[in-house]
């Protein structure tokens, strides 16, 4: 079994989908300045501001080497003349319909994106062979599973909600056309990234835009110090360095091509009462003056879990890869970006 690591490949095409996402964006980015040639799909979608999602390819298009084409991934035709025209040596599939709750009002549009979008992008693989495919599944595929912290050996047939069923069934898929076409395939479980340009819809985000609103925060623990809500927040910068440590390093065997599934995660949860005391010290360090959210406590949503809590022991062992940002340090470059892109005092 291959396990000696190998260093990024600049001379390789990289597709990129979800390009004008998050992750997609700072992945993106950092593959270019590394001299990459980087192919980004992306629908620009409405599910948060896209002028965020514009801005974000602003920063990609002076870019000699990069290419963005517009278009959805459940679009068959589109993506196959992609792979048709580019012939990408690597693909990272960062397209998805994200959100827990979001996905409880609209359930089509997570069948749409995530099971035949994804669908889609394994075809594509399947007739235009690639070295690697990459994969974003998620940390809501371990459900409200109890014992801490998740590992990737994990029993996650139970999800709590459409949206982790759908990354589950990514899992799924992917397996099975690895197994029957030899694609090297890797999934990563995300655990709540964070970071400046993230998602507006994450509640880092969120909290710091109701502040400005003069609204109050909604913390849905009803206020059960307790029984505290527990994440494991990643910052985007690690979560980069980790996904492009994989990028050269399919697992292959004798056999051939196989499939495999990391945890991405900062093996450090913090308590959400205390990432929100964070933020705020981050903000009235942002604005030089003292930030106090409102915060009014609700019960749990359906769909949302108590903690979760990423062992990334199989990820460091495989690439030598762990995230080392703290959390004071990754939300205070978050309220610097926030004050300075919103222009707010």
């Amino acid at each position: 079994m291959q396990s000696v690591y190998q260093p990024l490949d600049t001379t390789k095409t990289y597709l990129i989908t979800g390009a004008a996402g998050f992750i997609g964006f700072y992945l993106a980015r950092k593959l270019l300045i590394e001299g990459c040639r980087v192919i980004g799909i992306d629908n620009v979608n409405d599910y948060y501001d896209v002028r965020l999602k514009y801005a974000r390819l602003e920063q990609l298009t002076p870019f000699d080497q990069f290419t963005f084409v517009k278009g959805d991934i459940a679009d068959k035709v589109m993506l196959a003349a992609v792979f048709e025209e580019y012939k990408p040596n690597i693909v990272i599939n960062l397209a998805a319909q994200a959100g827990v709750r979001y996905s409880i009002d609209n359930p089509d549009v997570y069948i749409q994106s995530n099971i035949i979008g994804f669908f889609n992008i394994l075809e594509a693989c399947r007739y235009h062979p690639v070295d690697h495919l990459i994969y974003a599944s998620s940390s809501s595929v371990y459900g409200a599973n109890t014992k801490v912290p998740f590992a990737e050996s994990d029993f996650v047939d139970h999800p709590v909600s459409l949206y982790a069923a759908t990354k589950k069934s990514n899992e799924l898929m992917a397996y099975t056309y690895s197994h029957l076409y030899k694609i090297p395939a890797t999934g990563l479980r995300f655990f709540t990234v964070y970071g400046p340009m993230g998602r507006p819809d994450m509640a880092y985000f969120s909290f710091t835009h109701k502040y400005f609103s003069g609204e109050p925060i909604r913390i849905f623990n009803n206020g059960d110090f307790a029984q505290d809500l527990y994440r494991d927040f990643t910052y985007i910068d690690d979560i980069v360095q980790g996904i492009e440590r994989l990028l050269s390093n399919p697992l292959i065997t004798d056999e051939g091509a196989l499939h495999r599934v990391y945890n991405i995660g900062n093996n450090r949860p913090e308590k959400l009462m205390t990432f929100i005391e964070t933020l705020e010290n981050c903000l009235s360090q942002s604005l030089g003056k003292t930030v106090i959210f409102t915060k009014v406590f609700e019960p749990m949503k359906a769909g949302d879990v108590p903690a979760t809590f990423a062992d990334t022991r199989l990820l460091e062992k495989t690439v030598d890869f762990r995230p080392k940002t703290p959390i004071r340090e990754g939300l205070q470059h978050f309220t610097d970006w926030y004050c300075d892109y919103y222009q707010v005092k």
